[in-house]
């Protein structure tokens, strides 16, 4: 029988539940295989913290948000049992034949490493930032997307109603898919994006044009936009644990410049970890269920170094190399079919 660790890295999302029941359920049933979750991302993988996976612990998990496993920011080259050579050593004292890793593209290019080193790996991609490449979308994705649309409904009647400008900041990194998605859903008036940079003229030229039809401007805007004067996203946070700067603020400084240059009383919200939690929607429920089963063949197959994605309806099989070849990110044509009807 083959043995399984499952680990969850990097940040939660809605799905990861989701993933661990349909591998757990798939395996047993048409592979016999036999699972233990490494807790806390790769630290339970380093330190060997384990449990046992089976069907009753994983019974419900599909509409569940976060992760049984926990999660972290810690690497598995951290610390004095970090490394290829001493995972390897746990993995053998613990009886484990192969390593299934679920997480975003620092997780990939962290199991590609350890593959190359001789690991036994596999993976499935996640992040609500859908920017991974070779994978139309990422579970996590279309739940975030419903919660900020939901967010531009409900600030879109508050802003109605003072007839101000509402700015709602999303999440997204370097990527404007998130903002792109929930701003064409809820029907924003302007959609700012990293990927292409506006000017404050033509932000507030967009705002007091709605403003003069009568109606209260929406503005979604995500986390990695800049203006172009500026030399990088903005952030005042400090750096994270893999030395990135921590993003979010933007609608906090575009607000009060809108306001300033239109007379429109502007409020910006930030959205934040509220994108992260709860349970998962249908799709992502679906798609993560999916993954979760299709990873097992990969393990049945052998096929190590590879991850399992989304190709319009089907799940193929990826190598970790062509996954992390290139950020997928808003093509200039996506934003500008959309920029079309902003104002």
């Amino acid at each position: 029988m083959t043995r399984i660790g499952i680990l969850t890295s990097g940040g939660d999302c809605p799905g990861l539940n989701a993933v661990i029941r349909g591998a757990v359920l798939k395996g047993r049933t048409v592979y016999d295989q036999e699972f233990v979750g490494f807790l806390d991302g790769w630290r339970g993988l380093v330190e060997g913290d384990a449990i046992p996976l089976d069907r009753s612990k994983v019974r419900g998990l599909s509409h569940q948000g976060g992760t049984i496993l926990g999660t972290s920011r810690f690497g598995p080259y951290q610390g004095p049992d970090g490394g290829a050579q001493n995972i390897a050593r746990t993995l053998e004292r613990m009886g484990v034949d192969a390593v299934i890793a679920i997480g975003g593209e620092g997780t990939a290019a962290a199991s590609k490493r350890l593959f190359e080193e001789g690991i036994r790996i596999v993976g499935v991609p996640k992040t609500i930032d859908n920017d991974l490449g070779r994978t139309d979308y990422t579970f996590g994705f279309d739940t975030a997307v419903e919660i900020a649309t939901e967010a531009i409904d409900r600030l879109r009647t508050t802003g109605n109603s003072h007839k101000r400008c509402m700015v709602l900041e999303v999440m997204g990194r370097e990527a404007g898919w998130i903002a792109l998605h929930s701003g064409t859903a809820g029907g924003a008036h302007a959609i700012l994006i990293p990927e292409q940079p506006e000017s404050i003229e033509q932000i507030c030229e967009w705002v007091t044009s709605v403003r003069d039809r009568g109606r209260a401007p929406m503005v979604v805007v995500a986390e990695g936009f800049t203006l172009p004067d500026m030399a990088e996203a903005y952030s005042d946070k400090g750096r994270d644990e893999f030395d990135r700067p921590r993003l979010g603020g933007i609608a906090d400084v575009l607000a009060p410049m809108i306001e300033e240059r239109t007379g429109i009383q502007t409020r910006a919200t930030i959205l934040g970890y509220i994108q992260r939690g709860g349970v998962p929607t249908a799709f992502d429920r679906v798609l993560a269920t999916r993954l979760g089963m299709a990873v097992t063949d990969l393990v049945a197959d052998e096929e190590w170094g590879h991850m399992v994605a989304l190709h319009g309806t089907d799940i193929v099989r990826v190598g970790f190399d062509e996954a992390l070849a290139n950020h997928k990110r808003v093509p200039k044509d996506r934003y500008e079919e959309m920029r079309i009807i902003f104002g």
